[in-house]
């Protein structure tokens, strides 16, 4: 067991943990990987030898840590790569460390069993088209031939899709660190069932990025949004923009495309929360022109309310959706 997947249990506003949390794994290891918005991926094996300690040793002692010193408690998962790592992360509560087992049968009958979903990267559209076909579990997608994964899915796809069934994990740690971005969250008193709360929510949290995007004189280059569940369990997606931005409006459209393509049906939600990353200076960034007088009135309307918060208070102009 040599690679860690840590998910931490973060506070409701993160931004500032994460890199703190890193910071306590690089104290094992240096081949750490963030994996924003609260997770990394961290290599062990020069640790074990170092601290001569086996891997579970190790995870126990990063939690107890983060507890310790940041008062976050983190999920892990460990296996002999990262791919393995990913999907004993999935299948760890809160506070829990899950191990695949060690040896080449025992990794083969963990993977058998699981459905074609727990591998990393298959998404839903792919996961549909291969049970349409049987392929439902691990198991059988790793002994179909490889002529018939590439024709459900591509040639590359298909590659990778039946080397992961079997349990080849080219995966490794990338060393990085966390990318300078901004971000918002808007927790809920309870949990939330109502799509236009949550709505209201990403409308909020787009139109403060967009302003202190604004007030940086930043644009940016992807939209991340992250919706947590009432189980504590997240889902993330990221959207790249069509050009750097700091417009509120584009952020909120390009927020609402995310949130509707998870297709919720009563999902109770405990908050969202929004990440502008790749950050550019706004005077080096493009802007298309598109000739269209709303745009350009929206445009400078923007300009004032942020003259006008900047003089009163961000409370000073919102959105009428969210004056209620």
């Amino acid at each position: 067991m040599t690679i860690l997947c840590v998910r931490f249990q973060l506070p409701p506003m993160y931004e500032a943990a994460l890199p703190g949390l890193l910071g306590t794994l690089e104290e094992f290891t240096p081949v750490v990987e963030a994996l924003p918005p609260d997770g990394a991926l961290a290599d062990l094996r020069g640790a074990e030898r170092y601290f001569r300690r086996d891997v579970v040793e190790l995870a126990s002692l990063i939690r107890v840590r983060a507890l310790a010193w940041h008062g976050v408690d983190c999920a892990i998962g460990a296996g002999p790569g990262p791919m393995f790592a990913r999907m004993a992360l999935r299948e760890a509560a809160p506070g829990e460390i899950r191990v695949v087992p060690e040896g080449p049968r025992a990794r083969t009958e963990f993977l058998a069993e699981r459905s074609v979903r727990a591998l990393p990267g298959v998404g839903t559209a792919t996961a549909r088209t291969l049970c349409e076909y049987g392929l439902d579990s691990i198991g059988k997608v790793a002994a179909a031939p490889l002529s018939t994964l590439q024709r459900l899915t591509s040639a590359r796809a298909g590659r990778e899709l039946h080397e992961m069934a079997q349990g080849i994990d080219r995966g490794r740690v990338v060393p990085n660190a966390v990318s300078r971005s901004l971000a918002a969250e808007r927790p809920f008193p309870r949990d939330e069932l109502d799509p236009a709360q949550h709505r209201r929510a990403l409308l909020s949290a787009a139109g403060e990025l967009g302003s202190r995007l604004r007030a940086l004189e930043k644009v940016c280059r992807t939209l991340t949004l992250t919706v947590r569940y009432a189980d504590r369990s997240t889902t993330t997606r990221s959207r790249t923009l069509p050009e750097p931005t700091a417009h509120s409006s584009a952020l909120t459209d390009a927020a609402y495309r995310m949130y509707e393509a998870l297709g919720l049906q009563r999902a109770r939600v405990r908050g969202v929360a929004l990440r502008a990353e790749g950050l550019d200076p706004a005077e080096q960034a493009s802007h298309q022109l598109t000739f269209d007088p709303v745009d350009e009135k929206v445009r400078r309307l923007e300009e004032v309310a942020d003259r006008v918060r900047k003089k009163f208070g961000e409370g000073a102009v919102i959105p009428g959706a969210l004056a209620a």
